[in-house]
């Protein structure tokens, strides 16, 4: 299982702007992060619809977190950029699966794909945000 190298930039986009902590232009995540800065536009703005970033136009225009980093998850981003979360496609959309007449396994994919969710739910921005684990566990030496 692997995210698409969109919801990958996502999670690094989002980090990046609480990082910044207020309006932060597409050039700045670009420039920070190393992502082509027409993707990190294309995902602001996927973002933005999806309610975690509140977009502003204009010359001190940009964006900013649309909630507190505790307030956005993981799941969300990848959501925001992927769709609802599913391991199968035939949870969703069982017309591209030729075995969906006689699957046995297809009723049990649902709570698989509920406890990747909530682990996914676990993990906030503000976690992403931080200072990696063993970075902490140096400052804190």
């Amino acid at each position: 299982m692997r995210l698409s190298n969109l919801a990958d930039y996502a999670v690094v986009v989002m980090t990046v702007a609480a990082r910044e902590r207020g309006m932060v232009s597409a050039a700045q995540i670009a420039d920070k992060a190393g992502i082509p800065a027409p993707t990190v536009a294309k995902l602001m703005s996927a973002l933005s619809r999806a309610g975690l970033l509140i977009s502003s136009r204009g010359a001190a225009g940009g964006a900013t977190l649309a909630r507190c980093t505790a307030g956005i998850t993981l799941a969300e981003i990848i959501e925001a950029i992927e769709g609802p979360i599913a391991l199968t496609a035939c949870v969703h959309d069982a017309g591209d699966c030729a075995l969906t007449g006689s699957c046995a396994v297809r009723p049990h994919w649902a709570p698989v794909n509920r406890a990747v969710r909530q682990a996914l739910t676990r993990v906030t921005l503000a976690e992403l945000a931080g200072a990696p684990a063993a970075a902490r566990t140096l400052e804190m030496a």
